[in-house]
């Protein structure tokens, strides 16, 4: 799991302790549990204080015994917990765990309540519902958030990212687009207006996010620092990114400038050209 090896380096010597929770209303996939439950063992020779691994959903049994299989095989350390519950109150097993006041990773779907004190979460949902999760994300107070659509000519999924934490955001983007690329998978970003399919790649097409940057400057002009933001919280798309398609609409002369000489530094303002 590339979110947890961002994660956890960070977050493994808090002094209360660092939470990962994967909870689900329908059932948690055995190799998901068993890739985290991995991903942070890697992590064992760096803790400083409690881990505790919670993987709540209904009908867990199964796993349970297969998690103490995994923790016997890699000898994971005594400060490293991993408790399977059935059911499905998150709340209630954040507290009994002990979880509240340190480091949060959530990975949740639609089932799950979003109001946890978390700092980042990570969540799965039926893809065209990225306003409803984002506005739910938001009220949990994770400002921070972005959304993508996975899509492979049959099925579609929402994967949604909420944080407090613009450093976290970003390193979430960069994850995103590094992924080794799955066969028939591609990307949509739920807020471009026309819904365009993506390749995943380093240097993703920069068509929606055109449109995108476009269709914010309709509603007046925007500094580059601002249009870096909104591609990093309303997009798929990563900071960087926007500021190479701010350049590109500059020389297409789709939106000018001010001023207009000089480095295109942050706090110059981008406007559509006029009738545009």
């Amino acid at each position: 799991m590339r979110t947890v090896d961002t994660w956890a380096p960070g977050n493994l010597h808090a002094a209360h302790g660092a939470t990962f929770l994967h909870a689900s209303g329908k059932g948690i996939d055995h190799a998901a549990a068993e890739g985290a439950v991995r991903a942070f063992a890697e992590f064992g020779d760096r803790l400083r204080g409690r881990l505790t691994l919670l993987f709540v959903a209904p009908g867990v049994q199964a796993l349970q015994a297969r998690v103490q299989e995994i923790q016997r095989e890699l000898r994971t350390p005594p400060e490293m917990v991993v408790h399977v519950v059935p059911g499905g109150n998150v709340a209630a097993v954040l507290k009994a765990a002990g979880a509240k006041g340190g480091p949060l990773l959530a990975v949740i779907d639609e089932t799950v309540e979003k109001s946890l004190s978390a700092a980042v979460v990570l969540l799965t949902a039926p893809a065209g519902t990225w306003g409803a999760q984002r506005a739910e994300l938001q009220r949990a107070g994770l400002e921070l958030t972005a959304g993508v659509e996975l899509v492979d000519g049959v099925d579609e999924l929402l994967v949604g990212f909420g944080t407090r934490s613009a450093k976290s955001l970003e390193a979430f983007k960069s994850e995103l687009w590094a992924l080794d690329e799955y066969a028939g998978v591609r990307y949509r970003d739920p807020q471009d207006p026309e819904g365009h399919l993506m390749d995943i790649s380093l240097e993703p097409n920069p068509g929606a996010l055109r449109r995108e940057i476009l269709q914010a400057l309709r509603g007046g002009g925007m500094t580059v620092t601002e249009l870096k933001r909104f591609a990093l919280t309303d997009t798929v798309y990563r900071a960087a990114d926007a500021q190479k398609v701010v350049t590109a609409l500059l020389h297409a002369g789709a939106v000018t400038r001010s001023p207009e000489g000089g480095r295109l530094g942050g706090d110059v303002v981008i406007s559509l050209t006029t009738g545009g």
